[in-house]
């Protein structure tokens, strides 16, 4: 029977899917922090409280990227081209999801819609991050190779996801409910459609390294596919409700180090 942990242990135990999936992780998280380190700089001066939050959000993203390096050096790999029907953020910003990157590029300080456009796509890519980091944290955080580096990604995680919660709810109570709600259910149901095609290609992907036979594979994309039918039936709610989360002020204060790891 398939399951997420037989499958994740397929990829781990052959270098060239551990390789595809190292780098796919790596180049997406060092996208965010680049994104997250302009939009730190360009935050307006009437939000610039929030300016350290966000870069502390970008320094995390940059450690990620870091430490999926780390994993593929420690066993003698480098990175390879992610390919573009992989590129979980490069096909979020094409359909118009978060803050261009020709936005961010500029010398114009953002807007406070710009700024809420952003924590709304936060909220919800945080929450497939943290959905996932907890996944692989339940199957892999004890395993000898890999499982410091995943609790630590997963511990971040969950910080960025009360980060987000916290600064739109705070928002909303300033009188943008409105502008957030709109912004985070755009998010939403533009996301579950681009992780669908990425789940799919990614799989592919993996099916054609690792010689999956065409049932396994037929059986995979049809639980990818169902999996994007639940959320599109309802199941995208999870990722726009807002709640006051129990640590607060979780991307307070500098960035720790992962000593060891990057």
């Amino acid at each position: 029977m398939l399951s997420a942990k037989g499958l994740f242990q397929e990829i781990l135990d052959n270098d060239d899917s551990f390789q595809l999936f190292c780098s796919i992780a790596a180049g997406g998280e060092s996208q965010g922090g680049w994104e997250n380190g302009r939009i730190a700089a360009l935050v307006p001066e009437g939000m610039r409280d929030l300016a350290p939050k966000i870069a502390r959000h970008g320094a995390d993203e940059d450690k990620h990227g870091r430490i999926f390096l780390a994993l593929l050096r420690n066993r003698g790999l480098e990175p390879v081209e992610v390919p573009p029907s992989t590129d979980y953020t490069m096909l979020l910003e094409r359909r118009g999801i978060g803050l261009a990157h020709e936005r961010l590029r500029a010398a114009e300080h953002l807007t406070e819609q710009d700024v809420i456009t952003y924590l709304a796509h936060s909220r919800v890519t945080e929450q497939r991050a943290a959905d996932q980091m907890d996944m692989l944290t339940g199957h892999f955080g004890e395993h000898p190779q890999i499982g410091r580096a995943i609790r630590v990604i997963c511990r971040d995680e969950e910080n960025h996801l009360s980060y987000c919660h916290e600064e739109l709810l705070r928002l909303a109570a300033l009188g943008h409910g409105r502008e957030i709600h709109v912004a985070l259910r755009h998010s939403a149901l533009a996301e579950i459609a681009i992780y669908r095609d990425v789940s799919l290609a990614v799989m592919a992907r993996m099916g054609r390294i690792l010689g999956w036979p065409r049932p396994k594979a037929a059986v995979l994309a049809a639980a990818i596919r169902a999996m994007y039918a639940y959320e599109w039936a309802g199941g995208w709610r999870r990722m726009v409700n807002l709640r006051m989360p129990e640590r607060r002020d979780a991307l307070g204060g500098p960035a720790p180090r992962a000593v060891g790891l990057a």
